[in-house]
């Protein structure tokens, strides 16, 4: 997260959509379970959280939505909710999983939703599957890896093999809110709930689309306040470190008060018309291009094709990075 003297709307969205679930340790009986090449074993202490916890932070949202301050050019503050809905999702874990009825399944209901939401004559269908095989990876921190010949991604266990993944093409009118799609997910897929971050590798993340739904006190005319966000979060313990919650007097809170804040490293914005969301003093804009580059740059590197990322891009009133 940056750090800036002077107030950002920008900032204080991305500090209000970070997910911080609670940080448990790991027995050091099981520290010889994890793959060393994904996590560093010289810790005396090996902190994770598990996926079930990390939807439970999307429960007070998905209902009332999560609520950002806003400075208006007027200088009046107002309190916009933004709801979350689950965007993509991809999971890699240590073992190959053969595909299953249940992916098979979540194939047709994305084959059969992916001409309800598209406004480009379907050249953004999504790429449903990384290949024909669970075991190609990303590598994009593997500073000595190449891409094949043919251009696909070699084959490399120590990122692991996809274990699930879910990309949302439905129109937004048609998607349920994060939480609901995730009980959805996991009444076939219990390890949804089960998986630890020590157990995924680090090319596992997700992507969470953010609408807008009111504010208080209610604004007309206030354009900026519809704007879309699409965040972007690693699910890894590899890139993740944990905190210590407060009490009201600034002590550190007991057993378990830490939390592990996925920070969003990738954002995309929708219908961002006016200049709300960019303070040219704490540098909102480079950060906005930052964000939507460090975004673009995950998908290339894994080779996806995000279908509401290019939504959003090709209808963004803002400069975002260019990748030739």
């Amino acid at each position: 997260m940056w750090s800036s003297t002077v107030h950002s709307n920008l900032e204080s969205f991305l500090h209000c959509i970070t997910p911080s679930p609670p940080s448990r340790r790991l027995p050091q009986s099981c520290i010889h379970e994890i793959n060393s090449q994904w996590q560093p074993l010289d810790k005396d202490v090996v902190e994770y959280f598990t996926l079930g916890d990390l939807w439970n932070c999307y429960d007070e949202w998905s209902a009332y939505g999560a609520g950002t301050s806003v400075v208006l050019d007027s200088s009046e503050d107002v309190m916009q909710f933004y709801v979350p809905y689950l965007s993509a999702i991809q999971i890699y874990t240590n073992k190959p999983v053969a595909t299953s009825r249940t992916l098979r399944e979540d194939a047709d209901v994305i084959e059969f939703e992916s001409d309800s939401w598209s406004d480009d004559s379907g050249s953004d269908k999504l790429s449903r599957s990384l290949s024909d095989h669970s075991s190609r990876t990303w590598d994009a921190i593997s500073e000595d890896s190449n891409l094949d010949q043919d251009g696909s991604w070699p084959l490399n266990n120590k990122l692991g093999y996809l274990n699930f993944q879910y990309f949302e093409m439905a129109s937004p009118y048609w998607r349920v809110p994060f939480k609901e799609k995730i009980t959805e997910l996991t009444q076939n897929n219990p390890g949804l709930l089960t998986l630890r971050s020590v157990d995924l590798s680090p090319a596992s993340w997700m992507a969470v689309a953010w609408y807008p739904i009111y504010h208080i006190p209610s604004k007309k005319n206030e354009k900026d306040l519809s704007t879309c966000f699409l965040s972007y979060h690693t699910l890894s313990s590899s890139f993740q470190d944990s905190m210590v919650e407060h009490d009201n007097n600034g002590n550190p809170k007991g057993e378990g008060g830490r939390r592990v804040p996925l920070t969003p490293f990738g954002l995309a914005s929708y219908k961002m018309q006016g200049d709300i969301w960019v303070n040219p003093d704490a540098s909102d804009q480079e950060k906005l291009i930052d964000l939507h580059c460090a975004a673009d740059s995950w998908l290339k590197q894994l080779n996806v094709n995000h279908h509401d990322f290019s939504f959003f891009t090709h209808h963004s009133s803002k400069s975002v990075c260019m990748f030739t």
